[in-house]
């Protein structure tokens, strides 16, 4: 093997399509038929005729107040209350219509220190308008909420007709304003309420949504740009409606302001539905999960029954377009899998308890959607954060960080009384269950068996592959670009690597850190420089551009070539072509095989193909952990609090490389320092370059371990050859 001075650098030729190709092709990605072509081409010059419709009535539409079926609307505005006060169906989460001081007592019983923390977050949200956003920590929003202004910036964002809000702002983050105004504070502040009886907490909830309002009229704004954000602050006012509504401080007016504001948000989410013939993703289900969760809650508006029976049937619909049949989202994101299995998850429990069929073929895709859950988690219970992750959560009981999945387990486990999703003995049931399933969605929770040893797993559909025995843990990413080669979410991290071992994460995905707040830092944690992978040439795996931070391409197309596990081995063949668009093409192949027995893993690179390139070898380390180079050539990787180690051998490689400073971040706008281990060659292709990853805790035999690594890998060389 011959290297040269990995200095010189070579100027690879990658074809770039003239611009008007590049949008046609950005627009069009995948396959489109002409049917659904012209379907969505009429469908997109309908919307265009509504919104000039749309326009034109907003004053009318701010100023209208809710339309109730004729029965209700005879009411006086005290009867209305009354009823509301009063009314045992539709039913709701038993938490949230528990007797109070039943959910109060479990609660302070059961979550002592939980209960503490979220009665001083009612205080000083409602005291100070402080409480954390994303992973900005705790914001201060002053005396007067100003729901527009730009967290990041500022600058307060214009109320500009809301199709026509130019998201792309220098500076600004959408994501983390329509954070803000996803009111998901009001769900704490509900909670806190139940508990303490304190008056003042429904005080502040009423006078924070009338601000809410004032500042935000219907149509107008970033805050009505996106339907899906409407549907999820809609979902929030629900839970938080269900939980003030015995409150002295709803009175007639307040009543009917609030049923004005739930017959806006869902006739805009109805007027404007984030849908397409050519693909649909987690924005629209969360529509129509929005129209379903205001028809079934509030039958008493005259358009409930058509949103119900809508949001009904596009959710069943949207399950058998999303939902890979392996489980999986198809996004290829672990962090919107979250989010859509809340979606399905929380809907499927509304829809039971309201006695609204379910069909038993989708409460069996729900059942897979948690199975994969339960395969991804790591031992540490955290989960790897593979592709997009914006930290979206569906009406969100408690602020759970990005990695944070595992409480969406436990609430299935309770749900289908299945002990392969209860959570393991060191992990304290979440409060979730108390709130979404009550005491008895708590109880055959406990009562379930413990879990099984989670096993290695195969999900060919999503393209994940776990290898896992004990503690130990590798995440194998074969997985293309998501939405069926229309990728909006995926990262460049095809044949990428997660290992954890011994309770630590070491090596990692990087996460996500921030969608439109800062591009060249969206484009850095989506690129193949950021991933446990090899890049070749410097060229991406697939084509990202940092001006279109939603578009990815679909170049890499992996293929698996074989996928073995036993008891005592696993095995993954697998390549992509992410590289063939070179002057020179070369195509990656990975393998990685699991000593289950003897505790290691075994990677080889194979860049196959001619010519003189330049091959980096990343592997991407998790935050706080101390590395170092040793004199051997080792890499060795510690975790102190742990005291365990990662020994990242090379077994070919007579070349030191570079711990390079990165970010990894584990909730949405959050960044801690990092490192990533590089090994960068330039050299002649084909070109094999292997790795021994050796898991060292505590006074484990190091050497004994390494060379039983070696002497593995030796042998597969000469049986290769």
């Amino acid at each position: 093997m011959k290297f040269k001075n990995e200095s010189d650098s070579p100027t690879p030729y990658t074809l770039h399509p003239t611009p008007l190709l590049a949008k046609l092709r950005r627009a069009l990605r995948g396959d489109v038929k002409p049917h659904v072509l012209a379907l969505e081409a009429w469908r997109r010059s309908r919307v265009s005729l509504e919104r000039r419709r749309e326009r034109a009535m907003l004053f009318e539409l701010d100023k209208a107040p809710a339309r109730l079926r004729p029965e209700f609307a005879r009411l006086s505005a005290s009867e209305l209350l009354e009823h509301f006060r009063q009314r045992q169906s539709p039913k709701f989460f038993p938490g949230f219509t528990s007797p109070p001081e039943a959910i109060a007592e479990l609660q302070r019983t059961r979550f002592p220190r939980e209960t503490a923390q979220l009665i001083e977050s009612g205080a000083r949200i409602s005291q100070a308008h402080r409480w954390p956003v994303l992973g900005f920590g705790e914001k201060d929003f002053g005396s007067e909420i100003d729901w527009r202004r730009d967290l990041l910036s500022g600058e307060e964002w214009p109320l500009d007709y809301h199709a026509e809000v130019e998201l792309a702002r220098e500076g600004a983050d959408a994501r983390v304003l329509w954070e803000l105004n996803r009111l998901a504070h009001f769900v704490w502040l509900g909670r806190a309420y139940t508990v303490t009886r304190d008056e003042h907490l429904a005080e502040e909830f009423f006078a924070q949504l009338e601000s809410w309002r004032t500042q935000n009229p219907v149509g107008r704004g970033p805050n009505w740009a996106c339907a899906m954000e409407v549907a999820l602050r809609a979902v929030n006012l629900l839970a938080a409606f269900q939980l003030f509504r015995h409150s002295p401080r709803l009175d007639e007016n307040r009543l009917l302001h609030l049923l004005a504001v739930f017959e806006q948000h869902g006739a805009h989410i109805r007027r404007n539905l984030e849908f397409s013939y050519i693909i649909t993703s987690n924005h629209y289900l969360s529509d129509v999960v929005g129209l379903l969760w205001l028809g079934t809650m509030l039958p008493e508006l005259e358009a409930a029954r058509e949103w119900r029976e809508f949001g009904r049937r596009e959710l069943l619909s949207e399950m058998d377009k999303q939902i890979l049949a392996d489980g999986a989202d198809s996004e290829a994101s672990t962090g919107y899998h979250r989010l859509v299995l809340e979606l399905f998850l929380y809907s499927f429990i509304l829809c039971r308890a309201n006695d609204f069929a379910i069909p038993e073929k989708y409460w069996r895709k729900l059942h897979a959607m948690l199975a994969y859950l339960r395969a991804y988690l790591r031992p540490d219970g955290r989960a790897p954060l593979i592709g997009d992750t914006d930290s979206g959560q569906l009406m969100p009981l408690v602020k759970r960080a990005a990695d944070e999945h595992a409480y969406v387990l436990a609430l299935g486990a309770a749900v289908f009384k299945e002990p392969r999703f209860k959570l393991s003995e060191s992990e304290a049931s979440p409060e979730e269950l108390l709130w979404i399933l009550g005491a008895e969605g708590m109880s055959d929770y406990e009562n379930l068996q413990p879990p099984e040893k989670a096993s290695s797993q195969a999900f060919a559909d999503a393209g994940t592959y776990i290898m896992r025995e004990g503690d130990l843990y590798l995440l194998f990413n074969a997985s293309d670009c998501g939405l069926d080669g229309r990728g909006s979410h995926g990262h460049n991290d095809v044949l990428s690597i997660e290992v954890s071992a011994c309770g630590t994460s070491f090596i990692t995905d990087p996460g996500t850190y921030f969608y439109r707040g800062n591009l060249q830092e969206r484009h850095l944690f989506r690129s193949t420089a950021y991933h446990s992978t090899v890049q070749v040439d410097g060229v991406e795996q697939n084509d990202i551009r940092s001006s279109i931070p939603f578009i990815i391409g679909n170049e890499a197309r992996p293929r698996v070539l074989g996928w073995e596990t036993s008891a005592t081995r696993d095995l993954i063949i697998a390549e992509h072509q992410g590289y063939a668009r070179l002057a020179q093409p070369v195509t990656h192949r990975r393998t990685v095989e699991f000593d289950k027995l003897n505790r290691f893993w075994l990677i080889e690179d194979a860049l196959l193909g001619e010519g003189e390139h330049v091959f980096c070898f990343r592997f991407h380390l998790n935050q706080g952990l101390e590395t170092r180079v040793r004199a051997d050539g080792i890499v060795e990787v510690c975790d102190k609090m742990q005291d365990t180690r990662l020994l990242l051998t090379p077994l070919d490689v007579n070349h030191t490389p570079d711990l390079e400073a990165c970010w990894t971040s584990c909730d949405y706008g959050a960044k801690l320092p990092s490192v990533s281990v590089n090994w960068t060659l330039r050299a002649e292709a084909p070109l094999i370059a292997r790795w021994a990853l050796v898991p060292v805790c505590g006074q484990d035999d190091e050497m004994a371990r390494l060379e039983m690594a070696r002497q593995t890998a030796g042998r597969r060389a000469n049986v290769n050859l």
